[in-house]
């Protein structure tokens, strides 16, 4: 197989480096950028059986693309994984055509393939609850108790994402009564914080060990560096055992709980999309389905079948 140009090589790399500098892009998915983007190039070269170079990029067309998935499909690859990979070459090609100065409307109007959308597992509200109740307890140090009943309170109270409620810094504390918050993609929201998620804070705070210092982390581990989020999820473990929870009750799904039930509750689901950050409205409908897919349970069990 033809190997990729050093123009091919360094396009990709500068795109991963301008991905890096952009966002919290971890490099977990910085990894899957690159593999994605790398396997779709080494199989347009296959496919063409000649070296690629940027400005070839710019002519190709759709039926590249259907070659491509065709391609990934065959080898086995599922309809959800090939999303992702589309979704990660379109955003190298947009990248790309916006710094050559091409247009890349043919190759970006590629259609995803479709797929059914695993929906998320909310606790229920008397779960969700059991669950803070249930790690502020059972750590032997007081304050690593609350901290952990803390983040929870964050992520179930708040909608926070775990990596959202770890990066406070000392700055938040005493929290505010509205938390000025950075998410996915830098984006900035304000999201309304609960009094029992201040008090839970607060009471951490008081027992930390550790003073709270202006730009440092504001949850900290057992040594007193910046909390890992595995231990939060160590401590759902734990609790999850004791209360005979599913393995799906994890630090993301409070957050999902917390989305779950504002909607049960009546809220508006343009404000629950704002409160959780989501760029997109469809990707907070699909708690539309989790509530309806929670009244069907309900009505199932109130009216068994014959």
């Amino acid at each position: 197989m033809a190997e990729p140009s050093e123009g091919l090589h360094a396009a990709l790399a500068e795109w991963l480096s301008h991905l890096r500098g952009l966002s919290d892009v971890s490099d977990h998915t910085l990894a899957a950028y690159r593999r994605d983007v790398a396997g779709f190039l080494g199989f347009l070269q296959s496919h063409h059986g000649e070296s690629l170079g940027t400005a070839r990029i710019a002519t190709l067309g759709p039926s590249d693309m259907r070659a491509w998935m065709a391609h990934e499909r065959n080898r086995g690859l599922s309809a959800r994984s090939l999303a992702r990979a589309l979704s990660s070459v379109k955003s190298f090609i947009r990248w790309l055509a916006d710094r050559d100065g091409f247009d890349a409307s043919h190759i970006l109007s590629a259609r995803s393939p479709k797929y059914q959308r695993k929906l998320p597992r909310p606790l229920s509200e008397e779960a969700a609850v059991e669950m803070i109740s249930q790690v502020d307890t059972q750590a032997m140090e007081p304050w690593i108790a609350a901290r952990d009943a803390a983040v929870l309170t964050l992520l179930y109270g708040c909608g926070l994402r775990i990596s959202e409620a770890l990066g406070l810094t000392g700055d938040a504390h005493p929290l505010p009564e509205v938390l000025r918050i950075r998410g996915k993609g830098d984006k900035e929201r304000l999201v309304p914080v609960i009094p029992a998620a201040r008090a839970a804070v607060s009471d951490y705070v008081r027992l930390c060990p550790y003073p709270v210092e202006t730009g440092g982390a504001l949850f900290r581990g057992a040594r007193g560096g910046a909390l890992n989020p595995r231990m939060i999820s160590k401590a759902m473990e734990r609790a999850r055992m004791a209360l005979g929870l599913p393995s799906t009750a994890t630090p993301h799904a409070m957050r999902h709980s917390f989305a779950t039930h504002l909607l049960a509750a009546g809220g508006d689901l343009r404000a629950i999309q704002e409160l959780l950050g989501h760029a997109s409205l469809a990707t907070t409908q699909i708690y539309t389905a989790v509530d309806a897919a929670r009244l069907m349970e309900i009505y199932d069990k109130a009216h068994p079948r014959a």
